[in-house]
């Protein structure tokens, strides 16, 4: 859920490395190979690549950067083309990356923001997204509605289909769709009633999205519980888990933001009879470090070709912290670090269609700038090959400094990658503008069909 804390400030409290400390310089050759992302480019080897050397004094900090504007979009340029290098062109690859749907803000309805895919039997997609209509905030009236495409995602439908009306004291939103092995479709949401007061829901359809069941509560536990969209999976085994971060509340005053607090503790809900009944795993996590503000927020989980599950979370560590299950999600090993880094914003992760690999979208800040930044800015995508130790093979989505992207749905068609994500700047909004890119698959420089296994003996 947008914004639970404040994005960019370090923890004083925090022994990690901190955000202003150089980090040592990485190969350009070696970039676009699999390769762990700790290695980066140094802002300082930025500035030497802008400019030709005219004096001996040392090289302007990222903090003095990023008070002008001209070296920052200078900057941002360089990395892209550094960071990211063009994918060879595929003699296959007769379309391009392509944003094929903008939702912009308007009076009527001033946010449109995070949603979810599905692909229906006669081919049609459905995606479905946050419609706000009463104010842009979180807590602000919205309710659930649909857009369809009938060619592969390269054009969608002009109109909105309400699939939730707001049921909530405040909001629905923050939609994930699957479909289940039985051939139902499931929508799951929040319903949000305050501050102390948010929970999250399915419903079911058998008729391919025509009509939705009643509502059904996936825990009856008092609380504010937050699922991000296109979050909850199917395992092989046919359980269902859905990752949800819990936030405690402060006081019993459910109309007072002072009543939420935003450090989050992670657990999981989970299903064995497509989604009828519910319980919470064995487990829970918390962050283990002191003086954090977020704890593990926002968290995801997807399934792993040797059946171990994978779950991240957003922190304000500098960040995705990870932990693993062998067990379908019962018990979960203790959250650390991963190579992941990023400011305080949800990432997204899902296998690769047909595939042992993982694709990870999230707002790489492996560089020092985007690191000063503090922003949910530049936003990439990656494979890992070895189950989330390493991620390579990178792509640059978005590149705008002043840019906030984030709460990315992605959806794999044959053709192509689909990803929806919020597209916001300071003009519109951070989250009010939503945005569907178009990525063929030929047009990914991808490694060998045979790399990458994920075993286990092959992580740190």
């Amino acid at each position: 859920m947008p914004d639970l804390a404040n994005p960019g400030e370090r923890n004083v409290g925090d022994k990690r490395r901190p955000r202003n400390q150089p980090r040592a310089a990485a190969p350009l050759g070696e970039l676009d190979a699999p390769c762990r992302l700790r290695p980066m480019l140094n802002l300082s080897r930025h500035l030497e690549l802008l400019t030709p050397p005219r004096s001996v004094n040392p090289p302007m900090p990222a903090a003095s950067i990023l008070s002008r504007p001209c070296l920052v979009v200078t900057s941002f340029c360089l990395l892209a083309t550094s960071l990211y290098p063009p994918s060879p062109r595929n003699s296959l690859a007769d379309e391009t990356d392509t944003v094929v749907l903008e939702i912009e803000p308007s009076t009527a309805f001033p946010r449109n923001s995070e949603g979810a895919f599905v692909s229906l039997a006669s081919k049609r997609i459905l995606f479905a997204y946050t419609q706000f209509y009463g104010g842009a905030r979180d807590e602000s009236p919205a309710r659930i509605v649909a857009r369809y495409s009938d060619d592969g995602g390269r054009t969608w439908s002009s109109t909105d289909q309400v699939l939730v009306e707001n049921e909530g004291t405040a909001n629905v939103m923050s939609v994930s769709l699957l479909r289940l092995q039985s051939g139902t479709l499931a929508l799951f949401y929040l319903r949000k009633n305050s501050w102390i007061d948010c929970r999250p829901m399915v419903r079911f359809s058998s008729d391919e999205g025509a009509s939705w069941s009643e509502p059904r509560v996936m825990t009856h536990a008092p609380g504010y519980f937050v699922m991000n969209n296109d979050r909850v999976i199917q395992l092989r085994s046919g359980r269902l888990v859905a990752p949800l971060a819990f936030h405690r509340a402060r006081n019993d005053a459910p109309h007072q933001s002072s009543s939420f607090d935003s450090r989050a503790i992670a657990l999981w809900l989970l299903s064995d009879d497509e989604g009828l009944t519910w319980r919470e795993a064995k487990d829970w996590l918390s962050l283990p470090v002191t003086n954090t503000r977020t704890g593990l927020q926002e968290p995801g989980v997807v399934e792993l070709t040797d059946g171990e599950l994978l779950s991240w979370f957003r922190t304000d560590q500098g960040e995705q912290w990870f932990s693993r299950s062998s067990d379908s999600g019962e018990h979960w090993s203790l959250p650390v670090a991963s190579s992941l880094l990023s400011p305080v914003a949800p990432a997204s992760i899902q296998r690769w269609p047909d595939s042992p690999w993982l694709l990870g979208v999230w707002n790489d800040h492996s560089t020092d700038l985007a690191a000063a930044s503090g922003k949910r800015t530049p936003l990439a995508a990656a494979l890992s090959l070895d189950a989330g130790a390493s991620w390579g093979y990178r792509r640059l989505l978005e590149s705008d400094p002043e840019g906030w992207y984030c709460y990315t749905a992605i959806e794999a068609t044959s053709e192509a990658i689909l990803l929806a994500y919020c597209a916001g700047d300071a003009t519109v909004g951070k989250l009010n503008r939503l945005r569907i890119r178009r990525l063929p698959i030929a047009s990914w420089s991808l490694p060998p069909a045979t790399a990458g296994d994920n075993h286990l003996d092959r992580r740190p």
